[in-house]
């Protein structure tokens, strides 16, 4: 009766494959635009709300309070209200506001803030002695921030693998509100048609994606530390 229902499970799966092949690319599509542009704009912003807190280069209390505020702001606001919330403004920039793209965007958003909190913590475990050199040999506030990043280089590899797996899991919640990707595939069939090998299949492909993005941002972590 087992191989009954593994059979009958699997041939299930099986007619779906075009479907779960589309949800993956879909999936892939929302995590790499999203992991992009957060690393993109939440480094930066990471870099700035480092540079104006107490004791740095553009030391700022107010502006540092200001951009702390909004950021935390930002990182308590639930995702799938925030998707919602900017459903006119998807629509009006793209045309539309579902589909992976426009689930990018909200998730681009989202992560941003959170990167750029923990760019900010990366920063901080910079010992201050090799700032305090790179200030006492002249060197331009540019030339500050590059040796900054690069001491802080291996953290920020582990950051990146953070946010990336938790933009897949954002991704995946974006599914309920017509998101794409294998969280929509995951509760069309698993949740709304009770078929539980759809979902059982999904959670184990999510969980085998986090553990390769896990496992490559450990190596790369561990062949740029340097201590």
């Amino acid at each position: 009766m087992l191989a009954m229902t593994f059979n009958d499970a699997t041939a299930r799966l099986w007619e779906l494959r075009n479907e779960i092949w589309q949800a993956t690319i879909d999936t892939f599509v929302m995590l790499g635009i999203s992991t992009t542009a957060a690393i993109i704009i939440g480094g930066l912003f990471g870099v700035f709300l480092f540079l104006t807190s107490d004791k740095q280069l553009l030391q700022n209390r107010s502006l540092y309070a200001l951009l702390g505020g909004i950021t935390n702001f930002m990182r308590a606001f639930p995702f799938v209200i925030l998707m919602i919330a900017m459903s006119p403004f998807t629509k009006s920039l793209i045309g539309t506001s579902i589909g992976p793209v426009a689930a990018s965007l909200v998730l681009a958003l989202a992560g941003s803030f959170y990167f750029a909190r923990l760019v900010e913590q990366n920063l901080r475990e910079v010992p201050r002695g090799i700032v305090e050199a790179t200030e006492s040999m002249g060197a331009t506030p540019f030339t500050i921030i590059k040796v900054l990043l690069t001491e802080a280089r291996s953290g920020l590899v582990l950051s990146v693998t953070i946010l990336c797996i938790s933009l897949l899991s954002y991704s995946a919640a974006a599914g309920m509100i017509g998101g794409g990707g294998l969280g929509d595939l995951a509760i069309r069939y698993g949740y709304y048609r009770y078929q539980t090998e759809v979902m059982i299949f999904i959670v184990i492909m999510l969980s085998i994606m986090v553990i390769g993005i896990q496992a490559i941002g450990n190596l790369l972590a561990a062949k740029l530390d340097k201590r």
